[in-house]
């Protein structure tokens, strides 16, 4: 069984400073920045996780500025086939993640777990949707 759950958004810019993008969404969603050195945070300047739990990046890219999301999964492939059955289609495989497109038209990454905590309840699993305390489903 696999459980998956929103990990945050990606913020991807197309410009020539990232620092310069950084600094605007840093100052409009009011989180600091958390500068890495780690050689795979190459191109990203990740923002500060706050209670709420989202992991909010400023990206550079070559394709035009959007708004993505990622999907965080204990199994990505396993999260990978269930988001193909419900109609996803893979794009590109980048080193441990894959980048998928929704039948809507929106990109969007299914990222590995990293530290073993999930930021949010689980969402999915062989189950389906998890449900809400409400009784209603995510």
């Amino acid at each position: 069984m696999h459980r998956s759950a929103l990990a945050g958004f990606i913020i991807d810019c197309r410009v020539d400073s990232l620092h310069a993008a950084a600094d605007f969404w840093s100052a409009a969603l009011g989180r600091a920045q958390r500068p890495t050195q780690a050689e795979e945070d190459a191109g990203y300047i990740p923002l500060e996780t706050k209670g709420d739990g989202l992991l909010i990046e400023v990206q550079r890219v070559a394709h035009e500025s959007r708004l993505h999301l990622d999907i965080v999964s204990d199994d990505v492939e396993a999260e990978v086939r269930r988001l193909e059955n419900l109609g996803a289609r893979r794009v590109q495989r980048i080193r441990d993640w894959w980048v998928l497109e929704a039948p809507t038209g929106q990109r969007f990454c299914v990222v590995s777990l990293r530290g073993g905590e999930f930021p949010h309840p689980r969402m999915s699993g062989p189950d389906g949707p998890a449900v809400k305390e409400s009784g209603r489903s995510r």
